[in-house]
């Protein structure tokens, strides 16, 4: 018993992820220190911050890959309204805290939780359930693909009240590619494009700070000191990394050049440390884990699992390319983390627990067909 439960754990992606995560916990405490003994006089504030956040992910996520992936559609009603419920939350005064003009988080004890980062895997399992129950009439707009929308639309809409652009892209995307993976007709998934890109242009331009970030990035030299600081400062630890990089913990664009540098720009601290091969290990790692994925969900019998699984995969892809779009002057900047490196406790803990998601439907489907191949061989036996 032990032994098959050992083979049917997808090793390749446990390994890979916590190979990466561990990687993440470095290089937070390598570009935070100086900024945190700064601000905090604490050059351990962040990392010590981390490694709780880390300590609970271990534990949740290995709890979640216990949990059959299809427990999840009988919660689903259930997880959808206490994502609703948290992002409302967050928005009352003396429960929300704001941090740099947005009004993100609630205080848990030590820890500040971001519901915005649960709700983007609340919003994953919530049309996947309801997207795998219409297949029958999934080219029906109104019936099929249109009701679950209305839901979407409102979370957008609070998450944009926080307000957090780049978060609320994110779930319209993953929304949109698993209307497009249920099966819905091209004509519906145009309209709907259309649309998010509306709502998009809509609230970037709705405030001047938005319409700065978006368009910073095509100049950041015009306004160097400024709206293009960041990606200035970004570019010049990208171009002092080179090849090899200067060494762990030798990066001098940490040294209060590069705003926040544990955050979203971590990997300009990582090109710099270490360079064109840091970069290419940890782009390795995610592709791997995207990889892995995308095969469990493509290997998948359950229309529940397969969109599960895809969704988690969009959301982590969606997030890696923005971010290194940004880290790279090729995107806007949204302020996306790089999932499992950058700084942020609860960015880490929906990550893991998303992957142990993947992990418990790719050890379902083995499991699934190592049955189906005992149940063929009695066939052929008798």
């Amino acid at each position: 018993m032990n032994y098959s439960f050992r083979k049917d754990n997808d090793w390749l992606l446990i390994i890979t992820t916590f190979l990466l995560a561990g990687f993440g916990l470095v290089m937070v405490y390598s570009s935070s220190y100086v900024w945190a003994m700064d601000h905090v006089d604490n050059p351990y504030y962040f990392i010590q911050r981390q490694l709780l956040w880390f300590g609970l992910a271990v534990f949740v996520f290995l709890f979640v890959m216990h949990i059959p992936y299809r427990f999840y559609k009988k919660l689903s009603p259930l997880i959808i309204v206490l994502s609703l419920l948290s992002l409302v939350l967050v928005l009352i005064p003396g429960i929300g805290v704001e941090i740099n003009n947005a009004q993100r988080w609630i205080d848990v004890g030590p820890l500040n939780v971001q519901p915005s980062e649960f709700v983007k895997i609340g919003i994953i399992i919530y049309l996947a359930q309801v997207y795998s129950q219409k297949q029958a009439y999934i080219d029906q707009f109104i019936r099929g693909v249109m009701p679950p929308l209305v839901v979407v639309g409102f979370v957008f809409g609070l998450i944009m009240l926080q307000p957090d652009l780049g978060t609320a892209t994110s779930i319209m995307m993953v929304t949109l590619l698993l209307v497009y993976f249920s099966g819905a007709k091209w004509r519906h998934l145009i309209g709907l494009g259309l649309v998010g890109a509306s709502l998009f242009t809509a609230f970037a331009l709705s405030a001047p700070y938005r319409v700065e970030r978006l368009t910073s990035y095509r100049d950041p030299f015009a306004d160097p000191w400024d709206s293009g600081m960041q990606l200035i400062q970004s570019y010049i630890a990208i171009a002092h990394g080179g090849l090899t990089g200067t060494g762990l913990g030798q990066s001098v664009q940490k040294l209060l050049y590069l705003p926040e540098p544990h955050t979203d720009f971590i990997l300009a601290i990582v090109a710099e440390e270490l360079g064109i091969f840091g970069i290419l290990f940890v782009l390795g790692c995610h592709a791997l884990i995207l990889f892995r994925g995308v095969l469990i969900g493509t290997r998948c019998k359950s229309p529940f699992g397969t969109l599960l699984a895809f969704g988690v995969v969009f959301q982590i892809a969606i997030q890696v390319i923005f971010n290194v779009g940004a880290v790279s002057g090729l995107l806007p900047i949204t302020g996306i983390p790089l999932p499992l490196v950058s700084n942020g406790g609860s960015s880490l803990l929906i990550t893991l627990v998303s992957i142990a998601i993947l992990a418990n439907i790719s050890r379902n489907t083995i499991r699934q067909r190592r049955l189906e191949e005992m149940k063929e061989e009695k066939r052929s036996v008798s």
